[in-house]
């Protein structure tokens, strides 16, 4: 029993860490846009606050996001082991659990936030479903071979990105962002968050890219599902050598990649970014699970694990949240804070969540969101006060 509650622990402690990583990345999203974010120099950043970007740029964007995506991968052989253990249909089952996510995120997307990854892991879900019955050894081949495919399109298609947008086009774009997202009202935001785009894309190269997302991000999926099927995460004091031998040589390779393009500016910053972040996020895992083998009694967890458990909740509320603070139809704070300030920002958010949590999580067993979610997986409803707070009252 011991063991059983560990391995849960120690999931939902580095689901909550690899909020608070995509919290640090999303908040340029937040207050640059999803373009600007690339294009910092629009902003005239200072030279201190230069450095802070640089920061988040190699040792966070790009490397918790993955670390989420492998444990969704993990998770979905959890799922599994469990709908098999109580005889119920696993895909049909899944298919649900993927199609609520695809709502979810369209919902997001549309009327919230551009940088919305339900839908995507929505669409990822389906599409791993033909992987969820194959052998380990299945999805660790298709996981390096996608894996090596996408490296090798990066490299070798690594360009100038103003082939795609002149200059001009891309600082009118910019202009027009800061104007509508820092005075803008919730209907201005909206509109201009769904109809312009700088790319201005053919329907055809749009269908075209979606078609092919699958195979540069499934990687991670694909490992994560092999990983719960070794029980990587299971026994994590059992593992000890392996965590420290993943550390000490991931970890540097992954930020060394990531960090080429500002060392060398003919490399593109953005292929190298989902390279090295890949490889700088198996680090981090093992980092984590190093760590959480040794500390996991350490209340400085708990946080992490209480975030964690109400993931979709949390995630989403870190969207009202933020565009609270940086949207015209809020506190207007659109590219006017500094990347530092920005940092300390995240900070806040996360402790206030974390603090949120660990009191709902004493009256209630599931976040509201992910108490939906399960309500529409299993077609019936489950109990949402704890057992002890519903006899107490």
């Amino acid at each position: 029993m011991v063991i059983h509650k560990q391995r849960l622990d120690v999931i939902d402690a580095l689901r909550g860490w690899a909020l608070f990583g995509i919290l640090i990345a999303n908040l340029l999203i937040f207050q640059y846009g999803i373009w600007g974010k690339d294009n910092i120099s629009y902003f005239h950043l200072s030279s201190n606050d230069m450095y802070s970007y640089y920061f988040v740029k190699i040792f966070v964007e790009s490397s918790f996001m993955p670390i989420f995506t492998f444990i969704f991968g993990y998770g979905l052989i959890l799922m599994k082991n469990s709908l098999q253990r109580n005889e119920l249909r696993v895909k049909s089952h899944m298919f649900r659990r993927f199609i609520v996510l695809i709502v979810f995120g369209l919902l997001h997307s549309i009327f919230l936030w551009e940088g919305d990854i339900l839908f995507i892991y929505g669409c990822m879900g389906l599409f791993l479903l033909m992987f969820v019955h194959r052998k380990p050894k299945t999805l660790l081949i298709w996981g390096l071979s996608l894996f090596i495919i996408f490296a090798a399109v990066s490299v070798l298609g690594s360009g100038d990105d103003s082939i795609l947008t002149s200059k001009s086009e891309t600082t009118s774009y910019l202009d027009e962002t800061l104007k509508v997202y820092s005075t803008g009202t919730y209907s201005d935001i909206k509109y201009h968050r769904n109809n312009v785009d700088p790319l201005e894309l053919h329907p055809g190269e749009a269908v075209f890219t979606l078609l092919l997302t699958p195979f540069f991000i499934s990687p991670m999926f694909l490992f994560g599902m092999y990983a719960a099927h070794k029980k990587w995460l299971h026994h994590p004091m059992y593992k000890k050598k392996q965590f420290t031998f993943g550390v000490l040589t991931l970890i540097p390779i992954g930020l060394l990649l990531k960090s080429l393009p500002y060392l060398f500016q003919s490399l593109n910053a953005i292929d190298m970014s989902m390279i090295g972040g890949n490889i700088l996020s198996f680090g981090y895992i093992c980092l984590f699970a190093f760590v959480f083998s040794i500390f996991h009694a350490n209340p400085w967890f708990v946080p992490f694990k209480n975030i964690g458990k109400l993931s979709l909740t949390n995630y989403i509320a870190q969207t009202i949240i933020c565009t609270s603070i940086f949207y015209g139809y809020g506190l207007g704070m659109f590219g006017q804070i500094s990347v530092t300030a920005s940092i300390l920002l995240g900070m806040i958010i996360f402790s206030l969540q974390a603090v949120g949590s660990t009191m709902y999580l004493k009256y209630f067993n599931h976040g509201p969101l992910e108490k939906l979610t399960k309500i529409c997986v299993y077609m019936k409803r489950h109990s949402f006060r704890k057992k002890n707070t519903m006899k107490a009252s």
